[in-house]
């Protein structure tokens, strides 16, 4: 003869679990031929329930007993993920792109950024240049999370070029994923503000949405995928092409970056700059540009960049 105990959490797992008049406890003792003693914590409404009888017995019926609590949590879980499935979602108002999780509405602010949402709207390769604070990248999320909301697509995939400017890979600490990962922070943050930091990462967990470098494209093909390549102007004309030939069915690739803040060595030339070059007679593949009057950050930022420009005309 041998006890076992189940501990009952609370008033629901009691209820579920012993049954109208513990009428599911008695037919556990006659099933298995084991005696079952209650003990009640009417305090932190919980019990303990104490189960006597042969090894074998007790240990089939301990078994069940434990199915019952999952099969129930499985089935409240899914009953509370299918009301969810089943409430109607707030609709969009005319011009959004998404609502992150905030609340927020994206829209496009400008008549540039319109003209981008609709290009990629049209298009399955969209090129989206200007300067910092333009919105193309942060836009471009917000696209990718639509579609895959939409299930346009099943994943979304987001590479930076590592271009080391100042300190060199191989002097951060760290893994190689605890190396690049500063390089991908600025698309971790457009992510983070959208969607919330648990859902990104149980997006990442299940690899829905995937941030790598530019080097890690290199032999795959992605299909079904929102791809969006940042700061282009980092990448040679060959990796342009590394990156663009990646695109499998069903995808769809945005490229943006700033033509002016190439941090490629020795004047390599940007492959951002050479494609319009390249790919100016494809139809199906657009360019466009956003300006100074884009800027979507703080208003100094244009100044800023205005500053700059000018300095850079008189050298």
């Amino acid at each position: 003869m041998i006890t076992r105990k189940v501990y009952l959490k609370n008033n629901e797992e009691i209820v579920n679990i012993l049954g109208p008049s513990d009428s599911n406890l008695r037919t556990l003792e006659r099933a298995f031929r084991i005696t079952v003693f209650i003990k009640h914590d009417e305090q932190n409404e919980s019990a303990v329930l104490t189960l006597r009888g042969k090894n074998s017995s007790v240990d089939k019926a301990h078994r069940e007993i434990t199915n019952m609590l999952q099969s129930y949590y499985f089935i409240k879980n899914e009953k509370k993920s299918q009301e969810a499935d089943e409430t109607p979602e707030k609709p969009l108002p005319q011009g959004a792109i998404y609502m992150s999780c905030s609340g927020k509405e994206i829209f496009p602010r400008t008549e540039n950024q319109k003209k981008y949402i609709k290009a990629a709207a049209e298009s399955d390769v969209v090129f989206a240049t200007g300067p910092a604070g333009t919105g193309k990248t942060y836009l471009a999320v917000a696209m990718a999370l639509a579609a895959l909301k939409r299930k346009e697509v099943k994943r979304i995939v987001l590479a930076r070029p590592i271009v080391e400017a100042g300190e060199r890979l191989g002097f951060l600490p760290g893994d190689i994923e605890e190396k690049v990962n500063p390089y991908l922070r600025p698309l971790h943050d457009a992510l983070f503000s959208l969607l919330g930091p648990e859902t990104f990462r149980i997006y990442r967990e299940e690899q829905i949405i995937e941030t790598a470098p530019l080097a890690y494209m290199r032999g795959r093909t992605l299909e079904n995928s929102f791809i969006i390549l940042d700061e282009a102007q980092n990448a040679t004309a060959e990796q342009m092409k590394m990156f663009l030939t990646r695109m499998g069915m069903f995808s769809k690739a945005i490229v943006t970056g700033d033509i002016t803040q190439s941090d490629l060595p020795g004047g390599m030339p940007s492959g951002l700059v050479l494609a319009e070059k390249i790919f100016r007679n494809i139809e199906q593949i657009k360019f466009i540009r956003l300006e100074k009057t884009d800027i979507v950050r703080h208003p100094v930022v244009s100044r800023i960049i205005e500053a700059y420009e000018k300095w850079e005309k008189k050298k």
